[in-house]
């Protein structure tokens, strides 16, 4: 929903990074540019077949199966406006539904379905930002022309500053093996922690400012963003005294056997006009919208990524979040733990290509589920009653790069107890992607 894609990616269904930078080794030079042109497209199909199901709700997954399909074009100027400032604005087309229109998982299958659908291509501004870097001497290293990227040698000592409309998992939780429904996985508990509620409207994005301290051997990053004005609302709260998601990340880097890893730490708080899930199950209806008034949520991502080899490499996620009033943005998730593998090609003499396999457990605090289990409705969930357990997930990709710049997914996943409920499912999910990008 990405991101994120992006959702989620929804909330956050573009989850094209901002590729923050690591540290790179090598003498070669990047000539600077004042231009940076890329566009992007991606189409995605994906379908079910007909699975148990003795009972649904309003926000339930169908059980008799379905096919649907999402577009989006994107296109990434970049333009350098004095030295360290640039301007980067992100024109998108979005057509197409997700899955019961992105409904009836917490784990949600394709990271490019938006919680707002278009029949038709609809116009979006994904993005538009300024970014201004301020270098503090020393050793350089190249940064390759990219997407929303300006080609250029930069201090890698420095502090970034990008402020205006983005995605905040363009900046925060980021994962080279998994963060992109556009080229690696696709589930929204695999590209991004699933706990891990980032402020956001209905179709990912939101305003702020964020700060990166970026060193050789690691980063801080320090970012403010608008939250949307109730849970899974298009319109965001503009009170930025009083309201407002607030992020902070430690990355370390580090080797092991001269394969590079990545550890990250992120923790978060939001403060929104949240309704309360225990307060919400002694209203007449389970209304959730009488209960809101100004609280807090808090939560933390841990994030690992680790090269094994040339071609072989390891994820891990593990997110929270407190659970005791409601989502704001992401998806119905309060506990969520990934692990994966990623491996290239090289093997069998197709180094672009990529198989990657996934296996996460999503969870829901007490509060949550007792709110569920009476009915109550969450931003995807929500059977009418519940016989409570995890959400299980498996998803295996194969990433097949035609040309140098078309590449063609096939991708299954697996969900054990869809929505927490034991009564339903398993549900088989399986999608084909095609994405283009220059």
């Amino acid at each position: 929903m990405a991101l994120a894609a992006a959702v989620p990616i929804p909330a956050g269904a573009d989850q094209a990074p901002l590729n923050l930078s690591i540290p790179q080794t090598g003498a070669y030079a990047v000539q600077p540019e004042d231009w940076s042109i890329h566009l992007q497209y991606t189409l995605i199909g994906e379908g079910y077949p007909r699975f148990r199901s003795p009972y649904q709700g309003t926000n339930s997954l169908p059980a008799g199966g379905e096919l649907r399909e999402t577009m989006s074009q994107t296109t990434y100027l970049g333009r350098r406006l004095w030295n360290g400032g640039e301007l980067y604005f992100n024109p998108e087309f979005n057509q197409g539904f997700g899955l019961a229109d992105t409904l009836g998982l917490a784990g949600f299958p394709n990271g490019e379905a938006q919680k707002a659908g278009e029949h038709v291509p609809k116009l979006n501004i994904a993005r538009l930002f300024l970014k201004q870097t301020i270098g503090l001497g020393g050793e350089q290293e190249p940064i390759a022309d990219g997407l929303n990227q300006i080609a250029g040698p930069q201090d890698i000592s420095r502090f970034t500053i990008y402020a205006g409309k983005l995605a905040v998992n363009d900046l925060f939780d980021n994962n080279r093996y998994a963060h992109d429904p556009r080229h690696d996985f696709m589930n929204w508990a695999v590209w991004e922690g699933g706990a891990y509620d980032y402020a956001a409207d209905q179709k990912g994005y939101t305003d702020g400012v964020a700060v990166d301290f970026n060193q050789k051997a690691g980063a801080f990053r320090f970012g403010y963003f608008l939250e949307p004005k109730f849970s899974n609302s298009r319109d965001l709260d503009t009170l930025i005294f009083q309201r407002g998601g607030y992020q902070a990340e430690i990355e370390q880097r580090y080797e092991i056997s001269s394969w590079p890893g990545r550890l990250r730490v992120l923790g978060f708080v939001n403060r929104a006009l949240m309704g309360s899930y225990s307060q919400a199950l002694l209203t007449p209806g389970l209304n959730i919208a009488e209960t809101r008034k100004d609280r807090f949520k808090t939560g933390f991502v841990l994030n690992l990524e680790q090269a094994i080899g040339a071609d072989l490499g390891v994820f891990a996620r593990f997110s929270y979040n407190d659970g005791s009033n409601e989502i704001m943005s992401f998806t119905d998730i309060d506990r969520s733990g990934l692990l994966g593998i990623s491996l290239k090609g090289g093997g069998w003499g197709r180094p672009n290509d990529v198989i990657g396999v996934a296996g996460v457990v999503n969870a829901l605090s007490r509060r949550e589920a007792d709110f569920i289990a009476a009915g109550g409705l969450g931003i995807l969930i929500g059977d009418g009653k519940l016989n409570y357990a995890t959400e299980n997930i498996i998803e295996a990709c194969y990433r097949y790069q035609l040309t140098d710049l078309v590449a063609a997914t096939f991708d299954y996943q697996l969900f054990v107890n869809p929505a927490y409920n034991q009564a339903r499912g398993p549900v088989s999910v399986f999608t084909g992607r095609v994405h283009f990008e220059f």
